[in-house]
């Protein structure tokens, strides 16, 4: 992308003199760096930090980051498959996706392998801990002092070593206001990405939901929004409710809201707030089967509600749990980030879309369920895999039993053997007294779903054949043999037969988990497209809270013909992305809503370079006859920063030069919209 290099080389090189001018003259350059980050230099300073330091980063031990990691057990738990989720939509911009505890200690990551290479040169991997004390001014570090979000790019870092890192992080709060973590996105300062801040934040958002969720989901649950259609999004306000609505917990937007309406000091009782008392507003929203109910509250105004977790209630006549709060069916061929949870009963009918190859696929696989045959999945990353692992458990004879599934290339190799076999008490250093159940022993009467099998550690294919071999798991300390009976199912992106002639793979194991071997096409090879475009469309539709979600004839023909290199998973994140720069009184998405990343030739396909996204036409132009235009000039290559600039044209032209309304169309704050209309000067 043209542009990107020269607007990090601009900010880089202001920071670089505000650099000189804090470490040479004790000028704080309040204009060229944000307060936060010189808040963060003055403390390092005042420290005793220096900013030349080479010392080397001290990295845990496995036993210690195997404490840390059980430590933050539920937090890792939940965010591992936002974590695969955003890596997906990343993969190739030469960035890693991390967690860090309250510590800094980095609990978990992903990375592009070529700057994970680079990362690991200055520590950034699993068991290094990146407090500010240590490492200076870092996302990590300063996400967890600051409490807030945090950029830190290139200079920026306190210490010299790290100015080649650009970092975006931010701190992840619990059900009870405390943090819990920090997730970070990290890459290369020349090769800086518009929106990792926002998938941050988005993430962030997820991962706060889902630790609510967690801890309480067998409770009485107010969701709400001063907008009814946001009620049922990221957006919308939660909180838990004893019997007698005292409160026991809010995600963030709630606590704000609360901070607004009562203060600092926060409201022992929900139904305070409200004209309505706590019970009568439970008779209504019991009244309402599960639909919104509108209260008004005793300061004036008035918010959207919906009543979740009834059932807990256990009140004479209470009333089923509302459809809404009830797990949803999984869209066809929905990527990861769409899993089901649990009761969801995602079935090989619902992946049959239309699609011959798929449907070959999904019948091969009904003919083996509940003959004990291993699966294998092949495909491409993002074509689905995991859910065709999920849809063919759901038909077979164990769909009662536990759907077990570890990433394979997720977990780091000196932990991947606790978290397959499990370990005793004592195991190592580190372990828990009462020691951990392994995936295989918790698959015991269900499936095993094991993901990209083909990165798997050689010392681990080794153990793993003996455990299917031989039905029975040891655990790591253990002497004795536990037997299991599950399922397997394998997926890879690999060529295991490549791999196995490489001694990448070993061949015994290679034929025992290749009972059956189906192939899910990539989407660009599809049939269906339009189909699952549709059903996206209807589940993103669903969790808006709108009506419905279109797209124009141009966009659904761009659809079809884009080659989709990060298949079913990046299609789906394009609609969630594009559905969320619709106003409130659009339904339908233009070019104009689409990711940026669409427009012009995509660097990790080659098919994409014979594709131009259309983008909105300009107001009409007067007439011109062919033979006053004169001949025909080539077409040039645009760059994409001019494309965004007759995309502003245009938009600026549809609101008649209103631009707050551009900039809620163009999905930018108005300080953005700004400065970029004065490039068009």
């Amino acid at each position: 992308m043209t542009g990107m290099p020269q607007v990090s080389n601009a900010r880089e090189d202001r920071v670089a003199l505000a650099r000189r001018a804090f470490f040479s003259e004790g000028v704080l350059p309040e204009d060229e760096v944000s307060p936060l980050i010189l808040r963060s230099w003055a403390r390092c300073r005042d420290s005793g930090l220096d900013p030349g330091s080479t010392r080397a980063v001290e990295v845990a031990g496995r036993g210690q980051l195997e404490a840390s990691r059980n430590q933050s057990g539920r937090l890792l738990g939940l965010a591992s498959g936002v974590m695969e989720h955003v890596f997906e939509q990343i993969r190739a911009s030469g960035s890693m996706v991390i967690l860090a505890d309250l510590d800094g200690m980095i609990i978990h990551s992903l990375g592009d392998p070529a700057f994970v290479d680079r990362a690991q040169r200055v520590a950034l991997q699993p068991g290094a801990r990146w407090d500010e004390a240590s490492l200076g001014t870092n996302g990590i570090g300063t996400a967890l002092l600051e409490r807030a979000p945090v950029e830190v790019f290139g200079s920026e870092h306190y210490l010299d070593r790290n100015m080649f890192l650009t970092c975006c992080a931010s701190p992840i709060y619990d059900a009870q206001g405390a943090m819990a973590g920090v997730f970070d996105i990290s890459g290369d300062y020349r090769n800086p990405q518009r929106h990792t801040m926002g998938l941050v934040r988005l993430s962030v958002q997820l991962l706060e939901k889902r630790l609510f969720e967690d801890e309480f989901g067998k409770h009485i649950v107010f969701a709400f929004h001063t907008r009814p259609e946001y009620v049922g999004s990221l957006q919308e306000g939660l909180v838990a409710l004893g019997p007698d609505g005292a409160i026991l917990g809010a995600n963030r937007a709630a606590r704000e809201w609360l901070v607004r309406q009562v203060g600092e000091a926060g409201t022992a009782s929900f139904g305070d707030l409200f004209k309505l008392g706590f019970g009568t507003i439970l008779d209504r929203a019991q009244g309402s089967a599960g639909d919104l109910v509108r209260l008004g509250m005793k300061n004036g105004g008035e918010i959207w509600v919906q009543v979740r977790g009834m059932r807990p209630l256990a009140m004479a006549g209470a009333a089923a749990e509302p459809e809404e709060s009830r797990p949803r069916a999984v869209a066809a061929g929905s990527p990861r980030s769409t899993e089901p949870r649990a009761g969801d009963a995602l079935t090989l009918d619902q992946l049959a879309t239309g699609d011959e190859r798929m449907r070959r696929a999904i019948e091969r696989a009904r003919r083996i369920g509940g003959k004990d045959i291993p699966l294998l999945v092949q495909g491409e990353s993002g074509s689905g895999k995991e859910l065709f692992a999920r849809a063919f458990h759901n038909a077979s004879r164990r769909a009662d039993g536990p759907f077990v599934a570890l990433n394979c290339a997720a977990i780091p190799e000196n932990l991947i053997e606790s978290e397959l076999f499990g370990y005793v008490g004592g195991a190592f250093t580190g372990a828990r007294r009462e020691g951990a159940i392994g995936k295989v022993q918790q698959a015991h009467g269900g499936t095993l779903f094991l993901d990209e099998i083909g990165d798997m550690p050689l010392s681990m294919q080794t153990r793993l054949l003996r455990v299917l071999q031989e039905r029975s798991v040891t655990p790591v300390g253990g002497v004795r043999a536990i037997p299991v009976d599950m399922q397997l199912v394998c997926a890879t992106h690999r060529v295991l037969r490549d791999a196995v002639a490489n001694g990448d793979f070993r061949e015994d194991l290679y034929y025992r988990i290749n009972g059956l071997t189906v192939t899910l096409p990539p989407l660009r090879e599809r049939t269906d497209v339009s189909t699952l475009v549709d059903r996206l469309l209807q589940a993103e539709a669903r969790e808006s809270g709108r009506d419905e979600i279109r797209i124009s004839p141009e966009v659904r023909q761009f659809f079809l013909s884009y080659a989709w290199p990060g298949n079913i998973r990046q299609l789906h994140s394009v609609i969630r992305v594009s559905a969320a720069l619709l106003d409130d009184d659009e339904d339908e998405i233009g070019s104009l809503h689409l990711p940026e990343e669409l427009f012009g030739p995509d660097p990790l396909c080659e098919r994409n370079s014979q594709i131009a996204m259309p983008m909105s036409p300009p107001a009409a132009a007067p007439a011109v006859s062919p033979e006053a235009a004169g001949p025909a000039e080539p077409t040039v290559a645009r760059s994409l920063d001019e494309l965004e600039l007759e995309a502003i044209a245009a938009v600026m032209r549809e609101v008649k030069g209103n631009v707050s309304a551009a900039a809620r169309r163009l999905g930018v704050s108005r300080n953005t919209l700004y400065r970029k209309l004065g490039r068009m000067s």
